[in-house]
């Protein structure tokens, strides 16, 4: 019996997603292993090393706390994100090669993290450069990866399928830091330093991202025909016209510029939180490296059931009233953790609570996003979504920063983002998404 077409355009879409799926299994190295964290305690004790007689490193002139260089490193990277990745986005759409650019970003982020295994003694320019680097092209893949989700799943499977690629994601992230962990754990009976076994963790993710990445190159389909480049214009200059026009096209669409803004703001924290996690129990609560390893080892695992069960909840009230339950629980957990979390205990659970929230609310910000935005410019808004998604934000560590070097408080650090829960909670209760997304079907 001859399956029907309709059936085999399932089973092809079906096809599809799975392929999707391990291109968060892949990056979810950087995230877990690089982000949240070995390099963030690794390269501020580099950092230490090379400090003057007065405490402070001098990058470039600077005075510059050593505890605050990673923060600093975070919200430079975003900055090279605001310039690199709507263009990205912009001629991802325009050429219509979306897994050519996939291709090339995710392999450039994995090389400069493979060699972060090269950072040691007091090289914490070199440690930061590359970081930055990384996560430039990490935040430049995650926007074409993206700008796949519209294009192989229907408006109804939206949520489910963004929130099982966040879920694979943290497994994958959760598998590599387990071997990492194992290794890291053993690396002295082994014969090897502390140093060498983080090195070789952090090369791992470099590895991890580029092998698996091979699946999604092999399984995603571009779709669409490339348009030529006008006479006399360089592809560049194309980007930046395309991504210009996204700009001025927001304006057509209000609701789904208010819910961007709130979620640039809400999510900023979020990646704050995940990017500084391992400084704080590392440096504040004096943690040793296994312990930290421990607890970040089982938010990917907390995170992966989390974005099931915030999935579910989502099918049951809806994305956005579940994103903002989200919301909630995360300011009542930075309250937690100025008021309560003393001891590793404390620590483990803050993780626990953190993991349980922070995949639901990214897997459903993501899907809701998608339901708002044109047909065949999904790489370009998602271009902007990206400033602060997965591993991405700017405003959140440039804050937490300041507010370590004037105050030389983690805990006054941590409290001072949630203003951007608050503010987030209230520009997205304003959304109207069936509104937003109407208009986005019929531009």
């Amino acid at each position: 019996m001859d399956l029907s077409q309709a059936t085999l355009a399932e089973i092809a879409r079906k096809k599809e997603q799975r392929a999707w799926y391990f291109y968060d299994w892949a990056n979810s190295a950087f995230a877990s292993t690089v982000l949240t964290l070995f390099l963030g305690p690794y390269l501020t004790s580099i950092a230490k090393n090379a400090a003057g007689t007065d405490g402070m490193v001098h990058p470039f002139g600077l005075n510059i706390d050593p505890r605050a260089f990673w923060g600093y490193c975070v919200s430079l990277s975003v900055i090279g994100q605001v310039v690199v990745l709507p263009l990205v986005g912009a001629l991802a759409d325009y050429k219509r090669n979306k897994r050519e650019f996939l291709a090339v970003f995710a392999y450039l982020g994995a090389i400069a993290t493979m060699a972060m295994f090269f950072v040691q003694g007091d090289l914490y320019l070199l440690g930061g450069g590359l970081f930055i680097f990384a996560n430039i092209a990490f935040g430049a893949a995650n926007v074409v990866s993206n700008s796949f989700l519209s294009e192989l799943s229907t408006p109804e499977e939206r949520d489910a399928v963004s929130s099982r690629g966040w879920g694979f994601g943290y497994l994958g992230g959760g598998l590599l830091l387990l071997l990492n962990l194992l290794f890291f754990s053993n690396a002295e009976a082994l014969g090897f330093s502390e140093g060498f076994a983080v090195r070789v963790s952090l090369c791992s993710a470099g590895i991890w991202w580029a092998g698996f990445t091979l699946i999604p190159l092999a399984g995603l389909k571009n779709r669409g025909t490339p348009q030529a480049l006008p006479p006399g214009e360089s592809i560049i200059s194309v980007g930046f016209r395309q991504f210009l026009h996204t700009v001025k096209e927001l304006r057509h669409y209000p609701q789904t510029m208010i819910y961007l803004v709130g979620y640039l703001i809400y999510n900023d924290a979020i990646q704050t939180v995940i990017a500084l996690a391992g400084q704080f129990g590392s440096d504040e609560l004096k943690m040793p490296m296994s312990k930290l390893t421990m607890a970040i080892l089982m938010v990917q695992f907390v995170a992966f059931f989390g974005a099931m069960l915030f999935g579910f909840i989502a099918s049951k009230i809806g994305a956005q009233k579940t994103i903002m339950l989200a919301l909630v629980i995360w300011a009542m957990t930075l309250g937690y953790i100025y008021v309560a979390v003393k001891t590793h205990e404390e620590f483990f659970i803050m993780s626990f609570i953190v993991g349980m929230v922070m995949g639901g609310t990214q897997a459903l910000s993501r899907s809701l996003f998608s339901l708002m935005i044109p047909v065949g410019k999904e790489a370009e808004y998602f271009s902007v979504y990206e400033i602060s998604d997965k591993g991405t934000s700017w405003l959140g560590p440039l804050i937490f920063a300041l507010a370590l070097q004037s105050t030389g408080s983690y805990r006054t650090a941590i409290l001072s983002l949630v203003v951007f829960f608050v503010i987030g909670f209230v520009l997205l209760s304003r959304v109207d998404v069936a509104k937003a997304a109407a208009t986005a079907r019929n531009s």
